[in-house]
């Protein structure tokens, strides 16, 4: 359909608008560049490319590109401080996480944050260091299979309502609890799978 001069007008006054107010989001960067950098010839010409937060929210929305090298970083992370935590609550670990978690990062490294954070508030509230239980009721909640990581979302439901559970951290979780569970969702099958083994890894470590 070919458009007319006012229709033309209009629609260009409109990407005008479009274009100012993703920029003013910091999803775009405008950029001018001159003829000699492009086909054609004539002016230098005004073009916008998507910033890291842009690829990041689509990361979100989308179910987000698996990132290899990103994750694998990001687990040896977490797994080393694990390990290096042994014998202590993780309370500090536990706070780098929750610092984290509220960032816009890619599904994998969102998800897989949080249930180490809480796993960790879980491992807080066990009755002593020797406590088999622990992990024995994890397993019978699912973990570390897909079925556990559903689950998990309604255990940071459940510690809100402990008593002796860290009130900054559970109210935390508990704002965490819908975008953990949309955004499981929307991992693929193979994710799942990464991310259950992932929490294989961290319940062995914690519970060694």
């Amino acid at each position: 359909m070919k458009l007319t001069r006012r229709q033309q007008v209009i629609l260009s006054k409109f990407l005008d608008l479009y274009h100012q107010d993703v920029e003013d989001r910091g999803l775009v960067i405008s950029e001018f560049v001159p003829p000699s950098q492009r086909e054609g010839s004539g002016r230098a010409q005004v073009v916008f490319r998507p910033t890291p937060a842009a690829q990041a929210l689509l990361d979100e929305l989308s179910g987000g590109d698996f990132d290899r090298a990103e994750w694998e970083k990001v687990k040896r992370h977490i797994l080393r401080a694990l390990r290096e935590g042994k014998g202590s609550d993780y309370q500090d670990l536990l706070d780098d996480l929750l610092s984290r978690i509220s960032e816009r990062r890619s599904p994998m490294l969102y998800t897989a944050e949080m249930v180490t954070a809480v796993i960790l508030q879980l491992y807080q509230l066990k009755e002593d260091a020797s406590d088999s239980a622990f992990f024995e009721r994890l397993q019978a909640f699912g973990l570390p299979e897909e079925l556990g990581l559903k689950a998990l979302g309604g255990l940071a439901v459940g510690l809100s309502y402990v008593e002796r559970a860290n009130r900054r951290v559970t109210r935390f979780l508990l704002t965490q609890t819908g975008r953990y569970q949309e955004t499981l969702d929307r991992l693929s099958g193979e994710n799942r799978r990464r991310l259950s083994d992932f929490t294989r890894e961290v319940m062995k470590i914690v519970k060694s």
